[in-house]
């Protein structure tokens, strides 16, 4: 479980460009979640999430991991590390090693544990972001965009945390790498039922992965509400620089022109079964 409390971040403090990037954060994220951060640029949703395996420390405010006070100056951050991974924007960046093999093996071999539980663990790993272990010992700069980023969310996902971060994921990708990736997501949330945090500007994305989204707006949450229970407020995100997923829209514009829909309409899929169900007359909509 991730609990913040009264979290509050300024970059450049004393400075001529000081700003507040956070103010009074206060959230509780249950374990085993998928939850999106939402918002528009600047909003915080960055700065948030680097403070939850302390890569900013914040100006006051407490955050807890499992219980763990990770703001408290005698906590064991590289342990906290362990069990949080962070994986940013763009991450094929961060790809360096000779080999895919050794790329994955990087974070593992640093936590000091076996070759013969590193080689266990590399495979898992390639495996469950469904690349064949052929790739292994190519170079990761041979890959495609699309298996770059699945090779870096591998070297994450090999130090087993127990919360995985991903930082605008599809940042980049084609619609197919794009689709890839998020089945990847969805498939890891329900197979290792690990909590997956997700920053996306991406309507559409947060719509098919998460189950809850956080808001951000101007450093503060907005809203922290279940899917669809968020893009009801199609009219208010609107209002804060955001936008629902464009099926939303659409069915907002039909019941606005008096079609009795359910508002909480946020995927093509869900859309398709309602009013195929009114067509033929197996709703009470």
């Amino acid at each position: 479980m991730i609990k913040i409390e009264h979290l509050n971040y300024i970059y450049q403090p004393g400075m001529p460009y000081e700003m507040q990037a956070l103010k009074d954060i206060n959230l509780e994220i249950p374990d085993k979640d998928f939850v999106a951060v939402i918002g528009h640029t600047g909003s915080g949703k960055s700065t948030l999430i680097q403070h939850l395996n302390g890569l900013i420390k914040p100006t006051s405010g407490k955050i807890y991991i499992n219980d763990i006070e990770i703001t408290d100056s005698k906590t064991n951050m590289k342990e906290i590390r362990q069990k949080v991974g962070l994986v940013f924007q763009y991450p094929e960046n961060q790809l360096f090693e000779e080999t895919v093999y050794k790329d994955i093996a990087f974070g593992p071999k640093n936590m000091g544990i076996s070759d013969e539980e590193i080689e266990i663990r590399v495979k898992e790993a390639i495996h469950a972001v469904n690349l064949s272990e052929e790739v292994l010992e190519k170079s990761p700069f041979e890959l495609s965009g699309g298996q770059k980023r699945r090779v870096a969310i591998a070297g994450v996902i090999s130090m087993h945390p127990e919360i995985l971060i991903l930082d605008e994921p599809t940042a980049g990708l084609d619609p197919s790498g794009r689709d890839r990736l998020l089945e990847l997501l969805t498939n890891l949330h329900e197979n290792t039922k690990m909590t997956i945090i997700l920053v996306s500007h991406s309507m559409e994305d947060v719509a098919r992965v998460a189950k809850n989204i956080i808001v951000m707006n101007n450093g503060s949450v907005y809203a922290h509400e279940p899917v669809a229970k968020v893009f009801e407020r199609g009219a208010e995100l609107e209002k804060i620089g955001l936008a629902v997923p464009q099926v939303t829209m659409l069915i907002n514009r039909l019941i606005e022109k008096g079609a009795k829909l359910p508002r909480d309409i946020y995927t093509v899929g869900y859309a398709t079964k309602i009013i195929s169900d009114i067509m033929k007359g197996n709703s009470d909509v």
